[in-house]
C-alpha cells in the first residue's frame, strides 16, 4: 500500500502513526470513563496519561528491535531506523510492560486499577497497529502460502476501489510490498498470510473479552489479567504461526502452506500465560461485590 496518508509539502501524515494516535486518544478517553465509574480519580488518570503512553512506546519499540535485530545490525540494516517508529514495528508484550513500569512510578492511582482501565485502549491499539502495518506494506510480514487464505500482493498500481481508491490512497498503490515478496522469482504472484488481518482480529475479539471482564469484576487486575492471558493465547494461535520470524528449532514447520512454531514471541508468550493463570487464581473477581455487601450488612445493624 502507501504508508502516506497525506502529503502537504515536506510534511507527511503517515497512516500507522495517525491510526495509533486516534487509538490512544479513544482509549484514553474511554479509560477516563471507566476511572469515574470505579471511584478513580479521573484527573490523575489524565495526568499520567502522556507517560503511559511514552512508556508504552518506548517499550513496544525497544522489545521490537531486540526480537527483530536483522532490520537494524543486519546486512543493509539502519541504525537510525531504532528511532523511526512511524515506519511500524512495536511489540505488544513490550508496551505492557512499558506502562506496568510507568504506572508503578507513577503510583497516582493503584498501579492494578490503573492498568485494568487501559486495557481497552490496548485493543484498540493493537487493531489500529495491525491496519497500520497493512498501509506499510513493507510490515505485512507473513509467510508465503499457498493456503486458501493467501493473500497475493498486487502489482505497483494496480486499480483499487476505483475513483474512491485514488482520493483516498493515491494513484500509485501496492509500491511498497512485504520483503519476502522479493524472495519470489520475476513473473510469479506473492501470495502470503496476511498477517495484519489476523493481528486485527486479535485485537477486535480481545476488546469484547476485557469489556467482559471489566463488567464480569471491578477486582484490580482482573481485567489486565484477561487482557494479558488472551492476548498472549490469541497472538501465539492465530497470527504468530503464520508470521515470517525466525524459528528457535524448525518444529511443524510446512514451508508450502507457511506455518511454524516456537518463534521468539510464542516463547516469550509461555511465561506471560502462566503469570496470568496465576494472578486468575489469586484474583477473586467477586471480591468489591463481596465488600459491598458486607458494608451494607455492617450499616443495617
Amino acid at each position: 500500500m502507501d504508508p502516506v496518508m497525506i502529503q502537504i509539502g515536506p510534511l507527511a501524515i503517515r497512516w500507522y502513526g495517525f491510526l495509533i494516535a486516534l487509538s490512544v486518544l479513544i482509549g484514553s478517553l474511554w479509560a477516563a470513563r471507566l476511572a469515574v465509574r470505579r471511584g478513580l480519580d479521573a484527573d490523575k488518570l489524565f495526568n499520567m496519561a502522556p507517560y503511559l503512553v511514552i512508556a508504552g512506546l518506548v517499550g513496544a519499540r525497544l522489545v521490537y528491535v531486540v526480537t527483530s535485530p536483522g532490520a537494524f545490525f543486519g546486512p543493509g540494516g539502519d541504525l537510525l531506523d531504532i528511532i523511526r517508529i512511524w515506519k511500524g514495528g512495536v511489540s505488544i508484550h513490550g508496551g505492557v510492560a512499558g506502562v506496568m513500569v510507568a504506572a508503578w512510578i507513577c503510583r497516582g492511582i493503584n498501579m492494578w486499577s490503573c492498568l485494568d482501565v487501559m486495557t481497552p485502549l490496548g485493543a484498540l491499539g493493537i487493531m489500529g497497529g495491525r491496519i497500520g502495518n497493512f498501509m506499510n506494506g513493507t510490515d505485512s510480514g507473513g509467510r508465503l502460502t499457498d493456503w486458501i487464505v493467501g493473500f497475493t500482493w498486487p502489482e505497483v498500481g494496480t486499480p483499487t476501489l476505483g475513483a474512491f481508491g485514488r482520493v483516498v490512497f493515491g494513484d500509485v498503490l501496492w509500491r511498497f510490498s512485504p520483503p519476502i515478496c522479493s524472495s519470489v522469482p520475476m513473473g510469479e504472484a506473492c501470495t502470503l498470510h496476511l498477517t495484519p488481518l489476523y493481528g486485527f482480529l486479535v485485537g477486535f475479539l480481545l476488546l469484547f473479552i476485557v469489556l467482559w471482564a471489566l463488567r464480569r469484576s471491578s477486582t484490580p487486575g482482573f481485567a489486565f489479567a484477561q487482557f494479558a492471558l488472551w492476548y498472549s493465547v490469541f497472538r501465539s494461535l492465530i497470527e504468530e504461526p503464520f508470521r515470517d520470524n525466525p524459528l528457535f528449532w524448525q518444529l511443524l514447520l510446512n514451508d508450502s502452506a507457511g506455518v511454524g512454531v516456537l518463534t521468539l514471541t510464542q516463547l516469550v508468550s509461555l511465561p506471560i500465560i502462566l503469570a496470568a493463570l496465576y494472578a486468575l487464581l489469586v484474583i477473586d473477581p467477586d471480591r468489591e461485590k463481596k465488600r459491598e455487601h458486607l458494608a451494607r450488612r455492617t450499616r443495617g445493624r
